[in-house]
């Protein structure tokens, strides 16, 4: 046997589990890597401007994702599979482009211009339980006691967790509050990811998985790109093309984009719904991890307490979501709806 098929055959062989717990690993340090390469590119200015700004760092990262999809899904972009999608079906895929590829991307970003970087990884928990009551509500779904225990807990641990911070420069009254800018950048961009999402389950669970991310991604990318250029001038990607920001994009774009969706899609090709959700919800212990490793950024205390409530939270979710959907959750994630139930508890991926 040759070394490369041993190789292809020892990559065939790990587990699912692994790569999807490399995934979250990779997924969790986006926001600390992003803040971290946005304060080189402060200390390198170009012509007055940081040329790793967070709009940089996420358009580029947006097209190296694609550039990820497309090898992956470009057999299912066929004149066939594309006529069976309705009016209504391309609304709602451009609905969610607009809210989950460029909205709720270009909020988080900017929060964690504003905000420390837990605070964004914390707050961004509201989306499961805001999903939840949207699912509710809108689409008539049925949950149990513990699902509503645990996102009753999540959402108290978040709105500690905001109201709890010490005071700071970007602050503004809210109700009589004194409310981070940041913390109320990142509530937005989690509720344009539950929006999102419920949107995505109401008219989107038979799109193909390669027609329905590649679309997200694009489309996405191409909304941020515009809206950026209205807010903030045609001066504002003039270092998109700079070597020294693409030097550093081959950090976040080989290992947070290339490096982490390929192991995600192939975790997920090869894990249970189950296993892939329980594995995603580690995701914000993750991300205050390698803030604390990579940014030297140490919880305080309303981080702490809001945390420890939103991991109880997650954890009397997940014992509900087994009871809930126990047939859905052991068959494979093979569709664009088992994706859609993992990523619900993930919250943003960074891309």
């Amino acid at each position: 046997m040759t070394r490369h098929k041993r190789r292809h055959r020892l990559i065939h062989t790990i587990p699912g589990q692994i790569y999807l717990w490399l995934a979250i690993m990779i997924f969790g340090a986006s926001n600390a890597v992003t803040r971290k390469l946005t304060e080189i590119g402060a200390q390198n200015f170009i012509g007055g401007r940081n040329p790793i700004s967070l709009c940089n760092v996420l358009f580029v990262g947006n097209l190296c994702a694609l550039i990820v999809l497309l090898p992956i899904y470009w057999r299912q972009w066929n004149l066939k599979t594309l006529q069976q999608l309705s009016l209504q079906d391309w609304i709602a895929l451009v609905a969610v482009a607009i809210l989950s590829g460029a909205v709720a991307p270009g909020l988080i970003f900017q929060a964690l211009a504003l905000t420390k970087v837990n605070n964004v990884v914390l707050v961004g928990r509201l989306e499961p339980p805001l999903t939840l009551i949207l699912s509710v509500w809108l689409l008539k779904e049925r949950v149990n006691l513990w699902e509503i225990l645990g996102a009753m807990v999540a959402f108290i641990g978040v709105i500690l967790t905001i109201i709890l911070q010490p005071q700071g420069q970007a602050m503004m009254n809210v109700g009589g509050l004194s409310v981070g800018i940041g913390e109320i950048l990142a509530v937005a961009g989690s509720v344009a990811l539950g929006v999102s999402t419920i949107i995505g389950k109401g008219r989107l669970s038979e799109i193909p998985l390669g027609i329905y991310s590649i679309f997200r991604t694009a489309l996405g990318t191409i909304i941020f790109f515009f809206i950026a250029l209205n807010l903030y001038g045609t001066a504002h990607f003039m270092d998109v093309l700079s070597p020294f920001l693409w030097q550093w994009m081959l950090v976040y774009g080989a290992v947070i984009v290339v490096v982490g969706q390929s192991f995600w899609i192939k975790g997920l090709r090869a894990s249970t719904v189950s296993v892939a959700s329980l594995v995603g919800s580690f995701t914000p212990i993750t991300g205050i991890l390698a803030a604390y490793l990579i940014l030297g950024e140490a919880p305080t205390q309303a981080q702490y307490i809001g945390g420890c409530l939103i991991v109880v939270g997650i954890f009397l979710s997940q014992v509900g979501i087994r009871r809930q959907y126990h047939r859905v959750l052991f068959s494979k994630v093979t569709s664009t709806q088992a994706e859609q139930e993992v990523e619900t508890g993930m919250g943003f991926k960074g891309i």
